[in-house]
């Protein structure tokens, strides 16, 4: 983890430095970059917002929700435990690379209005996945595998989907604690993930509205 914490550190850096600073990497208007790296920059900011985008998707509507549904309880949230930590960097790290491309191309000494709200959205959505990733994944984690290992006890946790014993907790109140704590911690993760689908559907309709079919 520490490798990511650096590497993420360094991509965060850079794109603040691109977005407030623009001008020390050459950027000073539309017009003035040459063609090539216009394309270059416009290039970078569409791939890894769309993919982004359609990583949040599939894994906040799609993907989550069937393997919540198809798997062991148990095994579910050990794979969770192994996949959120790639989605929320990989999603970081997009949303980074595209502020910073877009932030390249509308300085915001010169941005417009709607440019800077923009903007705004995905360093929020870059900032949503850095709390995720940092703070509620290994509370997450961490809690998992405390009341994993409670539920062996129990010999609960191995049901498909979401069915689970409810008498259990009702005569294990350490079991009761864990399930309201790891239910708040989980609730909140996801209501961050949300929030980060959200601003970056805003940033969809703008780009939409760039589009000329």
């Amino acid at each position: 983890m520490a490798w990511l914490t650096r590497f993420l550190t360094a991509v965060a850096f850079f794109a603040v430095g691109v977005i407030f600073s623009p001008e020390t990497f050459g950027s000073k208007s539309d017009d003035s970059i040459s063609p090539i790296l216009s394309t270059s920059i416009k290039l970078a900011h569409l791939l890894c917002f769309a993919t982004a985008w359609g990583t949040a998707l599939w894994v906040t509507f799609i993907g989550g929700i069937l393997m919540f549904k198809y798997l062991p309880r148990h095994q579910f949230g050990n794979l969770q435990s192994k996949m959120f930590p790639a989605y929320f960097s990989m999603v970081g790290v997009c949303c980074a690379v595209s502020a910073a491309a877009f932030g390249y191309m509308h300085p915001w000494k010169s941005a417009t209005t709607t440019e800077k709200y923009q903007l705004g959205f995905l360093v929020s959505a870059f900032a949503f996945n850095l709390i995720n990733l940092f703070v509620f994944t290994p509370m997450t984690i961490e809690m998992m595998k405390h009341r994993h290992k409670v539920e062996r006890e129990e010999n609960i946790g191995n049901e498909i989907g979401g069915l689970k014993n409810h008498e259990v907790p009702k005569k294990n109140p350490k079991l009761a604690a864990m399930n309201k704590k790891f239910g708040m911690i989980h609730g909140l993760s996801s209501l961050i993930n949300l929030m980060c689908f959200g601003v970056l559907a805003m940033h969809t309709w703008y780009l939409a509205g760039k589009l000329s079919l």
